[in-house]
């Protein structure tokens, strides 16, 4: 059984983001502290969020979601 309410996967790049939920489908965002307080807005509770690593677009994002979430 999946303890997580939504499973969303992240392809990042320099001036956008890309969402997918497994339940919720795809949504985009702009990269900069605006979209990713837009994407805590389409977060469901419960959930787990996954990107690649690839670069460095990703850290700004995954440091915000760290910073909000521990």
């Amino acid at each position: 059984m999946n303890k997580y309410k939504e499973i969303y996967g992240i392809d990042i790049s320099k001036d956008v983001f890309d969402v997918y939920g497994s339940q919720t489908g795809h949504k985009q965002f702009k990269n900069d502290e605006r979209g990713f307080k837009n994407l805590l807005n389409h977060l469901l509770n419960n959930s787990l969020v996954v990107m690649e690593s690839i670069g460095y677009y990703h850290y700004r994002l995954a440091q915000f979601l760290f910073n909000k979430y521990s």
